[in-house]
């Protein structure tokens, strides 16, 4: 059986809550009763689907259920089953321990997953007959991305293996420590290119490398070494005999950000043999059910921040490839095969994600346009699905404006949901109505689509303060999905603006490329500013109570955008970007974004990353701001946000700076950090309200 995976986001810490806005309750209509309307502490109440993974004959689904601990201040996630046929909802496993890449066996009769539940993480295999379970491996790093052999006896897993010392490190000199002594701790020696990354810090030496261990349980036997780039998904072809992955096995690689192979190893002896050799990367290689053709996903090399992702198909003997869909202006993901001569993929579409079957003859037709609800503190696009290899059934994670992710059942062209998560909460709150537009730019003709939220108990008499809340990536996208922030800054009486503005993805490549050395400029913040007129248009909004927020390339459009106008009663900025001499020097995505999205070196055109900067304009800022970063955020560095508080401060301008302890540039992973991002932002805008 094949499978498909697509979750986002990540980890962070604690800080202690400092100002919480006062619950509101709202009357429904006169002589009914009270509904209360979405507060701060219900977001630790919230649920959410991950990876839901169906048997082959379609019986159960086995998803990743997640939950907020309110106790230990993070994600708690259990595996639980679904059975299609009788509609039961029952735990596999729900205790203090950790699950997740639930992956059926070909068969269907067991289902790997990895947990922790001995100390490290580890493969367990679950018996479905039996209902018993073992760790079939114990490995010293966390296994991932696991792949049944077509004959059940083997499990193939990426897992990272230590690289060996280098001269340099090995000649040092070290006296020994006296027994008892109390000595620093050592220094760590960094000689590698890619040596650190967001939420897990400085790295240590090591490369990715691939393993096959009986499913029944054994030795894990590494069958890729070198240091190179290797990484999943896995295909198992010519009859359990190798494995396809993608790899950049050049010395250079890490240089070369948009490049990776697709590579073919040997499972008895671990020989290696090149399949591909595109100008790009080629990944996600999955094997049609007779064995006979791989699809696989291909990606451009040029030095620019977006691609379309193509679905290629090879033929296996005579590797020969064709793209399908060649002039579909939407990037593919997820490829996985129905049947010997179709394909299910997943692409985003207008702020939307959508499940598609593709013929080898390139006709396309979708099945559902409701992907999502992965995101819980913003609306980003997100979620995954798995196909049953014998029935052809779809189970997904289904998100809607008022519901985060559930597990759908899609079949023959009807879906039936399988959960409801959050009806013990949600359903039990008003929230803010979700209404979808489209505007003109300012800047030029370009079309924006966006959303606005209207607060409970809206009153279209009523003009409303309005928040401005502007994505991050910004290749990425919003979607009409539930959002904790969006419907908290909604429950406190504001009208919530957000698009998906030039630059953004689900519209094309020339959309998304819009921003190419551009990005944050007049262009994307005229996307903006039109927005807000229209909405002021409309009667909507107060246009004297407008408020401006946004994270990582939203909080960069921030910034930018308070040095361009006085409009804003306040501004709240989560993780910018300041200086991007400074950034793209000290963070960790250097490489790639110096690479795509600059002309040049810093040295080389200065100029350029000074004007683009939110710092080159801080001489004319007005507007209070409020900064919010975690202090351990290596994807934009916290003397970034330093840099724009100090400059402030020297000019006198009101400035508040919120350190995240712990906490990594996805600063609202953990939930006390979200409730913290919200209200902080409330407390903030409040001061700042006018009456």
């Amino acid at each position: 059986m094949q499978y498909s995976r697509l979750i986002a986001w990540a980890g962070a810490s604690v800080l202690a809550l400092q100002v919480f806005a006062e619950p509101v309750l709202a009357a429904t209509m006169e002589g009914k009763k009270q509904v209360s309307t979405f507060q701060a502490e219900d977001i630790f109440a919230l649920e959410w689907a991950t990876d839901p993974q169906i048997s082959p004959d379609g019986r159960y689904v086995v998803y990743v259920r997640h939950g907020f601990d309110i106790m230990k201040d993070n994600t708690k996630r259990s595996l639980w089953m679904l059975d299609t046929k009788s509609g039961s909802h029952t735990p596999l496993f729900d205790d203090q321990y950790s699950y997740g890449n639930p992956t059926w066996s070909p068969d269907g009769s067991r289902l790997a997953f990895s947990s922790n539940r001995g100390g490290k993480n580890q493969i367990h295999v679950y018996h479905v007959a039996t209902k018993t379970h073992s760790a079939i491996t114990e490995v010293q790093e966390s296994p991932r991305q696991f792949a049944w052999s077509k004959n059940a006896k083997h499990l193939a897993f990426m897992m990272n293996v230590a690289a060996p010392k280098t001269d340099f490190a090995k000649s040092v000199k070290k006296p020994e420590k006296p027994k008892d002594a109390n000595w620093a701790k050592p220094p760590v020696v960094v000689e590698r290119t890619y040596y650190q990354r967001d939420g897990a810090g400085v790295l240590k030496d090591a490369y990715s490398q691939l393993f096959v261990v009986p499913s029944d349980g054994g030795h894990a036997r590494q069958l890729t070494e070198g240091a190179h780039s290797h990484n999943g998904p896995l295909a198992w072809v010519d009859n359990d005999q190798a494995l396809v992955f993608s790899a950049n096995r050049n010395d250079n690689w890490e240089h070369q950000v948009n490049e990776a192979d697709l590579w073919q190893v040997a499972v008895s002896d671990g020989e290696l043999t090149q399949i591909t050799s595109q100008l790009g990367r080629e990944y996600a290689p999955v094997i049609s059910p007779n064995g006979k053709q791989l699809a696989y996903l291909q990606r451009g090399n040029e030095p620019v921040p977006y691609y379309n992702a193509k679905l290629t198909v090879m033929d296996w003997q005579n590797k020969t490839s064709r793209q399908l869909l060649s002039d579909f202006d939407r990037s593919v993901e997820s490829p996985l095969w129905i049947n010997n001569s179709a394909l299910a993929v997943q692409y985003a579409d207008r702020g939307r994600f959508k499940l598609a079957k593709v013929t080898l003859k390139g006709q396309l037709t979708d099945w559902v346009n409701d992907v999502g609800g992965v995101s819980i503190s913003r609306p980003y696009l997100s979620g995954s699905y798995s196909l049953a290899a014998e029935s052809g059934a779809v189970a997904y994670t289904e998100g809607s404006s008022y519901r985060p992710a559930d597990v759908t059942l899609y079949h023959q062209g009807k879906k039936r949901k399988l959960t409801a998560l959050n009806e013990d909460v949600l359903g039990h709150r008003e929230l803010g109505k979700v209404h979808e537009f489209t505007y003109t730019s300012s800047y030029d003709d370009t079309e924006i689509h966006g959303w606005y939220i209207t607060p409970p108990n809206y009153d279209p008499n009523k003009k409303y303060p309005l928040v401005l809340e502007i994505h991050g990536g910004p290749h990425l996208a919003y979607g009409p999905t539930f959002a904790a922030e969006q419907q908290r800054y909604a429950a406190e009486g504001y009208i919530v603006f957000y698009n998906n503005y030039r630059g953004s993805t689900s519209y094309g490549a020339e959309h998304a490329l819009k921003l190419d050395g551009f990005y944050s400029s007049e262009r994307d913040h005229a996307d903006h500013m039109a927005g807000i007129d229209v909405l002021i248009d409309k009667g909507l909004v107060d246009a004297s109570n407008l408020f401006i927020a946004g994270g990582s390339a939203g909080g960069i459009a921030t910034t930018y955008a308070v040095g361009l106008t006085d409009r804003f009663n306040a501004a709240a900025a989560t993780n910018p970007v300041i200086n991007w001499v400074s950034k793209t020097l000290t963070a960790d995505s250097y490489l790639g974004q110096i690479h795509n999205q600059f002309p040049a070196k810093p040295w080389e055109d200065y100029e350029h990353y000074w004007k683009r900067s939110p710092l080159s304009l801080v001489g004319n800022v007005k507007t209070p701001v409020m900064l919010f970063s975690g202090e351990n955020d290596r994807r934009v560095p916290m003397s970034e946000i330093e840099q724009f508080y100090q400059a402030l401060q020297l000019r006198q301008v009101d400035t508040a700076m919120v350190r995240v302890p712990d906490a990594s540039h996805a600063v609202t992973a953990r939930p006390s950090n979200m409730i913290a991002k919200i209200e902080h932002t409330l407390a903030w805008f409040k001061r700042y309200l006018k009456e």
